[in-house]
């Protein structure tokens, strides 16, 4: 499957108009048609905006995938990948900080199994 035949299928999905879909990307309407129509390419930048505002994976968008979510490759949910992705933004030290909390927190868990 072709990245327009997604945003249009996932737009048609959202019951949003080109026009509506246009002004939530701050475009202009012409420009998001033509990369419905396939006239233009979609910018990696606009295909992520994509992404995020209907909550798919680029590999979705891209027709890579079939899977919305991205969860086949990963296994991972949206709140676990979202976890990972905010980790990998923290410097080493509050990555140790965090990493030490999580210990805490299974320590914890485990008292109470016992």
């Amino acid at each position: 499957m072709q990245i327009y035949q997604r945003i249009r299928d996932l737009r048609e999905d959202a019951d949003l108009t080109q026009k509506q879909l246009a002004e939530v990307l701050f475009m202009h309407t012409t420009q998001y048609r033509r990369y419905e129509c396939g006239d233009s390419e979609v910018p990696l930048d606009i295909a992520i905006k994509l992404a995020r505002f209907y909550n798919v994976s680029l590999d979705y968008i891209a027709g890579l995938s079939n899977d919305k979510m991205g969860l086949t490759r990963s296994g991972l949910d949206p709140d676990e990948t979202e976890l990972i992705n905010g980790f990998k933004e923290l410097d080493d030290k509050n990555k140790g900080r965090l990493l030490e909390r999580l210990e805490i927190l299974k320590n914890e868990k485990n008292k109470f199994r016992r």
